[in-house]
């Protein structure tokens, strides 16, 4: 699954989804699968949604495959295909393909850069990654 609109001056889940859809997101990861109603109910907490706005917004979470739903009695449950941890694990292996592609050595070098604000552990993983790389050629 790929996001298609990533964006840069947003933050957190609100890079790759709208912010109702990023709501929602939350709410089904922090949980078990839900209905519709259930979701509403706890998007209500913070402000009135209503029922059909939810409705659409989840059913084209499902058509993007971000989310699936089955039949239970007379409604259906969703739930996220992925993890929290591992969606975003696939959007940041593909954002950093994308830019390496088209950026190529630009990349490596402003990650580079941005390495002097990482903390320590962050770097000795780098370092034992190239390390690994290494070893393979």
């Amino acid at each position: 699954m790929k996001i298609h609109n990533f964006k840069t001056n947003e933050s957190g889940l609100n890079r790759f989804f709208g912010s109702l859809e990023a709501r929602i997101m939350e709410i089904l990861w922090d949980g078990e699968e839900m209905s519709i109603k259930d979701v509403q109910h706890r998007l209500e907490c913070e402000k009135t949604v209503n029922f059909n706005t939810v409705m659409t917004v989840m059913n084209r979470l499902v058509d993007k495959r971000i989310l699936q739903k089955r039949v239970a009695g007379r409604s259906f449950l969703y739930h996220p295909v992925l993890s929290k941890h591992e969606f975003l694990e696939t959007q940041s292996k593909e954002l950093t393909h994308e830019l390496m592609e088209e950026f190529g050595s630009l990349v490596v070098n402003h990650m580079l850069d941005a390495l002097e604000e990482a903390d320590p552990q962050l770097m000795d993983r780098l370092e034992q990654k190239i390390k690994e790389l290494k070893k393979g050629t």
